[in-house]
């Protein structure tokens, strides 16, 4: 079995949560998805419909995409080698 890249695939899920949380910040500015905006607000500490708000949500959901993906892989790589 290969082992996972963690930093790789930390950084890919934090690119990706970024870009969602980007792109729903600019949806919801533009009057769309504002059902999913008020669901984002309420479950993201940072994020908000203003610039600061995107950006603060964009920080958080990188960060916190990366350590979920990241202890993901350690954990993986850890058991797929303790055969």
């Amino acid at each position: 079995m290969k082992t996972l890249h963690a930093n790789s695939l930390g950084f890919a899920a934090a690119i990706v949560a970024a870009a969602g949380m980007l792109i729903m910040g600019i949806l919801g500015n533009l009057g769309m998805y504002q059902n999913a905006v008020a669901m984002m607000e309420q479950w993201h500490m940072f994020f908000s419909p203003s610039l600061g708000g995107i950006i603060g949500g964009m920080l958080e959901a990188a960060v916190i995409s990366f350590v979920i993906l990241y202890a993901f892989a350690l954990v993986y790589n850890w058991l797929i080698t303790k055969k």
